[in-house]
């Protein structure tokens, strides 16, 4: 038995398990809500923002950008520093400073003051992978694991739309300030609970920081995310930047790679690199995130937006016929789906969730000229069992249960690097395919279509390399 398990053994040990461990979730819980509020509390006050700050729609969107692309980068490190100084003290700290950033936030007067707050917020990004990996650490039976790893997880899918409705309700009665007010008190208390309630955790034989490496993985995967940002803007891209941008990208990561194979304490081993746990989990990761991110998040929001050749519903009918039950539908999903992972096997739920989200986007295909608010609600709680409840919430324990021992922050960071990175090419890819679709008759739904059949042949491509995927047999039960 190596080293780091028999101290996770011995942390998990004695009298009061059961009860540090309920204490342990709720203060993992509590930490996962609070990134979640930053993540989707917003979105109904955007316009509130815009007008009080007289900014214009791509302004404000990009501070939500910032915000995201923040997250995504401070995850490539975040959980290896967790290994090194102590989970505890970096997770504590990435609340405090989510305090710091939403407070800047709540009184900023324009829009650079905003993108600084949105930025800090930013630095929470690897919130999730950092609590399930603290979590692993004080329970090691594979069903239990499986199981509150799906109860945290499910958060992230949003807290049953209830932080989009709450944002929108403060947005118009108090402003935006409020909301982002309302997000640091709830930030607050998550600080205190990590800070009292979670147990101390990093690896035993840890070795310092391997900073310039993580500066060369910040400059490749930034500046990837910055173009494929850009390349969202599809006509109005500037592709002279975006090639400049994927030049800078490949020779950074060349460099970090040439620096991981001369460093003594690497953050990344590139031989962790070479295996397939790491590359076929990452891989599968984005072409999921790209296959299906845009159809929930853009294509039918849209779709039930669209007056001609949708259904002219408002924002908020749409949010309550899609975004809503879809999110509730994943809350409730999420922890069955940790147990059943660890019962019949990561893999095997892993590409039921795949095959069964692909399906249902095509029956949304089959079923968008019926005009059906009725097909439009079924199809949006499928996917939310099958994409929000289970191939995410897989996903993401893949990240956990196939990180190596000796350095088990990097794959988590690296997926939660992965979950961006498909996010935004799925933007980027799905809409460019909607756009290219002819659409001589504005009531035809051809460009929806379009970007949907291209999702569904990018997530059966997923389940292909999900097959790649070495089987986690430590995580998974044996009768």
């Amino acid at each position: 038995m190596s080293a780091p398990h028999t101290a996770r053994a011995a942390e998990t040990s004695g009298p009061g398990r059961t009860v540090r461990v309920g204490v342990l979730v709720t203060a993992l819980l509590t930490a996962c809500i609070a990134f979640q509020l930053n993540a989707s509390m917003l979105s109904p006050a955007l316009k509130n923002i815009e007008d009080s700050l007289g900014a214009t729609s791509a302004e404000i969107g990009l501070t939500q950008t910032a915000f995201f692309t923040s997250a995504a980068l401070f995850s490539l490190f975040l959980p290896r520093l967790g290994d090194i100084v102590g989970r505890r003290k970096v997770l504590a700290g990435m609340m405090a400073l989510m305090v710091v950033g939403c407070v800047v936030a709540a009184l900023a007067q324009s829009v650079p003051m905003l993108f600084a707050g949105r930025i800090i917020q930013g630095v929470s990004g690897p919130t999730v992978p950092l609590c399930l990996i603290m979590l692993r650490v004080e329970v090691t039976e594979p069903k239990r694991y499986g199981t509150l790893l799906g109860v945290i997880t499910a958060v992230n899918g949003g807290i049953a739309g209830v932080d989009s409705l709450a944002g929108g309700y403060l947005a118009d009665r108090h402003g935006f300030a409020a909301v982002f007010w309302a997000m640091a008190v709830v930030a607050a208390i998550a600080t205190a609970l990590v800070a009292t309630m979670a147990p101390e955790s990093k690896v035993p034989d840890s070795h310092r920081m391997d900073w310039p490496g993580v500066v060369l993985l910040v400059i490749s995967v930034g500046s990837l995310l910055v173009a494929l940002n850009e390349a969202g803007k599809l006509a109005a891209a500037n592709w002279p930047l975006i090639a400049v941008l994927v030049v800078v990208a490949a020779a950074a990561f060349w460099l970090f790679w040439r620096t991981e194979d001369r460093s003594g304490h690497p953050l990344v081993a590139t031989r962790h690199l070479r295996q397939r746990s790491t590359w076929a989990t990452l891989l599968t990761t984005m072409l999921t995130m790209t296959g299906v991110f845009a159809v929930m998040n853009g294509l039918i929001p849209a779709f039930a937006q669209d007056a001609q050749a949708g259904l002219g519903m408002s924002a908020e009918q749409s949010a309550w016929w899609t975004l809503t039950p879809y999110a509730i539908a994943g809350l409730a999903m999420g922890p069955l789906a940790g147990r059943l992972a660890a019962t019949f096997g990561y893999g095997r739920v892993l590409r039921l969730g795949l095959i069964g989200a692909a399906a249902t986007v095509v029956l949304m295909i089959v079923t968008l000229s019926a005009h059906s608010r009725g097909l439009l609600l079924a199809a949006s709680i499928l996917v939310g069992i099958t994409y929000a409840g289970v191939a995410n919430i897989v996903l993401n324990g893949l990240g956990i249960v196939l990180s190596p021992k000796e350095n088990p922050g990097f794959l988590p960071g690296l997926n939660a690097g992965a979950f961006n990175l498909g996010s935004g090419l799925s933007f980027a890819v799905l809409y460019a395919v909607k756009t290219a679709a002819p659409a001589d008759d504005p009531t035809s739904a051809s460009g929806y279509t379009a970007g949907m059949i291209a999702g569904v042949i990018i997530m059966a491509v997923a389940v292909a390399t999900s097959f790649l995927i070495p089987k986690p047999v430590e995580a998974e039960a044996h009768e």
